[in-house]
């Protein structure tokens, strides 16, 4: 009896999950996921921390964003929002086996995520050409000159303390948003999607202009290319409901930070006139 046991557990052990040790009644990578995102949150928060403080010690703290900047991180908000909602509905196909309907749910996510990251890039392209800087950053980027007068200008010059700030704490969002649709695409199309990753790759490097601030940072495509590639033809694996989960996590994650950010930058940065 013991001899057939020990038998059925050899066959069985090689069932994907069936016998990894639970911590807490817990698959072990959503438990990994829980852990990385505390650790993040860490980040998040020191960074909203930080713009917090700046703006509560700062007097006065610059009201630089009007009717239009808000209509544009509305929608954005929208599409985050809409992701979200898309992702739940990735996972209840997943959990119940359908996986066509998997795949197209994370692939409307990927949509809306890519529809943030293309406004947010569309965002910051205006407000640097008005003129909101950092010390520097121009030069590192090789950014075209940018306006050296108006409000935004004078708000680089006189508070430097607000484009610190708001690049730092958005920019880490957007990389967040990036590395999430990289993160969906390799869930839902494995091999598949990396050929699709690297023609966006070297679209962007060639369409994007030299004087845009994005033509350096789409190499960060490059970079998650690579990432996704090693993982994929390394461990290749026809990933299941527990991964899908596991990336829905992570997601869920982005989209509740920027609701953070979105009123903290945002709405209560907006001139009221």
């Amino acid at each position: 009896m013991a001899e057939a046991t020990i038998e059925h557990d050899a066959v069985q052990h090689g069932v994907p999950g069936a016998y990894e040790a639970p911590l807490f009644g817990a698959y072990s990578k959503k438990v990994g996921m829980w852990l990385f995102l505390a650790s993040d949150s860490l980040t998040f928060g020191a960074l909203l921390f930080a713009f917090s403080y700046n703006r509560i010690y700062t007097y006065p703290w610059p009201t630089p964003f009007h009717a239009e900047s808000i209509a544009n991180a509305t929608i954005m908000t929208a599409c985050l929002l809409s992701s979200s909602l898309t992702m739940v509905l990735a996972v209840f196909a997943a959990q119940r086996g359908d996986r066509p309907w998997m795949r197209n749910w994370l692939l409307a996510t990927m949509i809306f995520g890519t529809a943030f990251i293309v406004l947010h890039a569309m965002e910051w392209s205006k407000l640097i050409g008005e003129g909101l800087t950092l010390s520097g950053f121009q030069t590192i980027l090789g950014v075209s000159k940018s306006a050296t007068s108006g409000e935004l200008a004078d708000i680089s010059k006189n508070i430097p303390q607000f484009p610190q700030a708001f690049f730092g704490l958005t920019a880490m969002h957007m990389l967040h948003v990036t590395i999430g649709v990289i993160y969906l695409g390799v869930i839902a199309f494995r091999k598949w999607f990396l050929p699709t990753l690297a023609v966006i790759w070297i679209a962007g490097a060639f369409m994007i202009p030299s004087g845009n601030v994005f033509h350096y940072p789409v190499h960060a495509l490059g970079i998650g290319l690579l990432v996704a590639a090693i993982i994929v033809l390394l461990k290749p694996k026809d990933y299941d409901a527990h991964d899908v989960e596991v990336c829905g996590l992570y997601w869920h994650f982005v989209d509740l930070v920027w609701m953070f950010i979105f009123p903290l930058v945002y709405l209560m940065s907006t001139k009221v006139s």
